[in-house]
């Protein structure tokens, strides 16, 4: 009964929040009736124990927990196995699950490609929506693999699901209808648009933040399209996430003081947030609201950081460390935006290629979007 109520609670929140696509009312049949979450959670998830690691969430010995975290809120994913101390599969959280699927624009008997098979739950609602034989997963850990395949058997969906590379995609099934990715990659793989057909369509998670809907030309030499919002998804196995914030700030004072002339608080809104992701991919920001002010972070993953706490009259406190000067940096890329009009994350798109790839916004003949 506790298990149905926190459906039925997560249920009730996106309804509220507008979160269920209308173009696509077979996303809201298939998660909720057709492929339940639950059926494709392992028995045991993990959550952070609020300091130094993550602790597991055992389904035997705590239910109830179990399920707060299999249906916690739509924004919310469930860590499903960890490894080096680290997350490296989740059941990715409803809200981008959804769009993601309607972004995708699948109909019945439709070939799909999913690259990245997890739990095995997207896999289902894809198959709910394709049909019986259309799907197929590509997974890289064999264990995670092989406990997909019997849970989509169990459920009674035909779904092939292989133990390989998914940047490879699997050209033995190809071409595809449709390619979606379950994890994030800074470069489209090019072998994913070559095993799409003309006028396909692929849906992928782009580097740390947000993902694109990507349709193949008539003449399959390359793949345009939108952003369509701001999925968060783990890299692929193997990807060097770099070091973090804490690891290269230390504990000693910082290098220097630095003097910033503008309010920091515009870096708090989502457009100029992924701008600045467009603009400067490696440079990591974080914003926090603490009531009588905004604190932003930064660090490039490698050995240079900057923290400015902005009040509320504007003045800001800022220091730094490392070589690079972040907090310069991002201003400048700020001011870019600023001079391209201050364009909204709806406005960038992306264009993939043999040859490499390239964000734009307003239109894709406007060529990259570059400070």
């Amino acid at each position: 009964m506790y298990l149905e109520d926190r459906q039925r609670e997560l249920t009730e929140a996106m309804d509220t929040q507008g979160l269920w696509p209308a173009d696509s009312p077979w996303v809201r049949r298939a998660i909720l009736d057709t492929v339940p979450r639950h059926d494709f959670a392992p028995d045991q998830l993990w959550a952070w124990n609020g300091r130094d690691q993550y602790v597991p969430v055992d389904r035997g010995r705590d239910p109830d927990r179990w399920a707060d975290h299999v249906y916690a809120g739509p924004e919310d994913s469930a860590i499903t196995q960890i490894m080096d101390g680290l997350p490296s599969s989740s059941l990715s959280c409803v809200a981008v699950v959804a769009d993601m699927l309607d972004s995708l624009m699948l109909e019945p008997g439709h070939r799909v490609l999913e690259v990245g098979t997890g739990a095995g739950w997207n896999a289902g609602l894809l198959a709910a929506r394709a049909g019986a034989g259309k799907v197929t997963s590509v997974e890289v850990d064999a264990e995670l693999a092989d406990t997909a395949r019997a849970r989509l058997t169990a459920a009674g969906f035909d779904v092939a699901v292989h133990t390989g590379d998914g940047n490879a995609g699997w050209p033995a099934a190809a071409p595809y209808d449709r390619v979606i990715a379950t994890y994030a990659v800074d470069d489209v793989p090019w072998t994913w648009i070559e095993q799409t057909r003309p006028g396909g369509r692929l849906v992928v998670p782009w580097g740390r933040l947000g993902h694109v809907a990507l349709t193949v030309a008539d003449d399959g030499k390359s793949a345009t399209g939108w952003v369509q919002g701001l999925g968060m998804f783990m890299p692929s196995r193997g990807t060097d996430q770099g070091r973090e914030y804490h690891a290269i700030r230390g504990d000693g004072p910082p290098d220097r003081t630095v003097r910033v002339e503008r309010d920091l608080r515009p870096l708090a809104d989502v457009h100029l947030f992924f701008a600045l992701r467009v603009s400067h991919p490696d440079i990591r920001i974080t914003t926090e609201d603490r009531g009588e002010g905004v604190t932003v972070g930064l660090h490039d993953g490698v050995s240079s950081w900057a923290t400015a706490t902005t009040d509320q009259t504007g003045t800001v406190a800022a220091y730094e460390g490392g070589p690079r000067h972040l907090l310069a940096e991002v201003d400048a890329g700020r001011r870019h935006w600023e001079e391209r009009g201050s364009p909204g994350l709806w406005d960038f798109g992306m264009t993939v290629a043999p040859d490499g790839q390239h964000v734009w916004s307003g239109t894709a003949d406007a060529g990259p979007y570059m400070p």
